[in-house]
């Protein structure tokens, strides 16, 4: 069973909605967040990316990004541009692009959940990053940014959420980041004590997206009780703030891959050898893969279609039959020679969100090849994690990201 509570967000006031929250820092980098942020001081970037506001020669892991971050979130609480709740609410996280939404819920989860795997992962992480997050969290003594977690659909959290939705009038509702952002705060104390009660019978969570912001926020959960150990459970350094969707309504985008060079080979070659374990056949354009382990590639401006051939398919193991693992094990390592994908600078990856265009844009500009991939499913996501199995790289894309600043979770409130 998953616990999951409501709590006092700190949040924007109504006339800021649309000022404060911005897309996860990770998303951008320093330059790219400087320009963003022009002629907005309210933008949640000051906080989770603090270094834009120090000089450019500043280490971004040093103390001082911390500290500024602290004191950037303190001046937009103490100036009334985020205020907090004066009850423990829940907050309904409605996002539409592109005529497809998903309804979400913020609250907090729990960091025994996480370490008693009620809450799945299905990625490793990397010391670096969760070092950095971790002393964010703990200077700012707050979570800033949301995971993004999902669950099997429970209809009695639904009916609550869609009942909210129709009889109470949202407290935000701004576009920003390609979809429209809508929020409704449920400060009735019996409704959030039923909705706590309901995802006490939802028997897993799984993380869509921020392993490294969830392993951060566990990880200074521990360091407080660690420091405090007479804690009781029920303070809020036990808990880290979360956005819960139902998975039905998800939508994971293709992550498509560009290579820079055909391993010495010329393109006939190159085909010869594809063809091997994969059915390869010229398109007069595009091709966008119309099912499982089917596989747009373009080479220079000529797109070909493959498809995987059924004697490679693992169909039991729910790693090795993702189209990522087909092509890694079945193409990109044995004739392209890229064997480590997260360090091979010979290889990008690119959010489906950007489209076709980008990999025919790449492969005229840096790249002499691209694929273009069929997405990963969300079952596909939680078969892994039910199973204690790790994705490949860069297997998933969701669409739309979570904002950061919509609500901030203070760890002592």
């Amino acid at each position: 069973m998953a616990v999951f509570r409501g709590f006092r967000a700190y949040r924007p006031s109504e006339d800021k909605q649309a000022l404060i929250p911005a897309l996860p820092y990770d998303v951008m980098n320093k330059q790219e967040a400087r320009e963003t942020v022009k002629g907005n001081p309210y933008s949640f970037l000051h906080v989770d990316k603090a270094e834009i506001d120090l000089p450019d020669s500043t280490d971004i892991y040093s103390d001082e990004v911390y500290e500024k971050a602290k004191e950037n979130l303190l001046n937009l609480e103490s100036s009334g541009a985020l205020v907090q709740d004066k009850t423990a609410c829940f907050y309904i996280y409605k996002q539409v692009m592109n005529g497809r939404q998903q309804v979400g819920i913020a609250g907090c989860a729990s960091i025994d959940d996480y370490t008693n795997n009620v809450i799945k992962k299905h990625e490793h992480t990397l010391a670096k990053k969760e070092i950095d997050r971790i002393r964010h969290v703990d200077t700012c003594d707050a979570n800033t940014g949301p995971i993004f977690l999902t669950y099997r659909k429970n209809d009695g959290i639904n009916e609550i959420v869609d009942c909210w939705m129709k009889d109470h009038a949202p407290v935000y509702d701004f576009f920003a980041d390609g979809a429209q952002q809508t929020v409704w705060v449920i400060d009735d104390g019996e409704t959030v004590k039923r909705l706590s009660e309901l995802f006490l019978t939802v028997e897993s969570m799984y993380i869509a997206d921020g392993h490294h912001r969830c392993a951060s926020a566990v990880r200074v959960g521990q360091m407080r009780r660690n420091a405090h150990k007479d804690y009781t459970g029920n303070e809020e350094f036990n808990y880290f703030l979360a956005v819960a969707f139902p998975a039905d309504q998800l939508k994971i985008m293709d992550y498509n891959r560009a290579v820079k060079d055909l391993n010495g080979m010329t393109v006939s070659q190159f085909i010869s050898k594809v063809s091997e374990k994969f059915t390869v056949t010229e398109v007069p354009g595009r091709y966008i893969p119309p099912k499982k382990h089917t596989f747009g590639m373009l080479i220079k401006d000529k797109w070909y279609a493959l498809e995987a051939k059924k004697v490679i398919i693992d169909e039991i193991d729910p790693v090795h039959r993702l189209d990522v693992s087909i092509l890694q094990d079945n193409l990109l390592g044995p004739i392209l020679n890229i064997t480590n994908p997260k360090d091979d600078d010979r290889i990008d990856f690119i959010g489906g969100i950007r489209g076709l265009e980008e990999l025919e844009k790449r492969t005229s500009e840096d790249m002499e090849l691209a694929f273009a991939m069929y997405p990963t499913t969300v079952d596909d996501l939680m078969a892994i994690a039910d199973a204690g199995l790790i994705m490949p790289p860069k297997s998933t894309w969701f669409e739309p990201k979570l904002l950061s600043g919509l609500f901030i979770h203070h760890l002592t409130d």
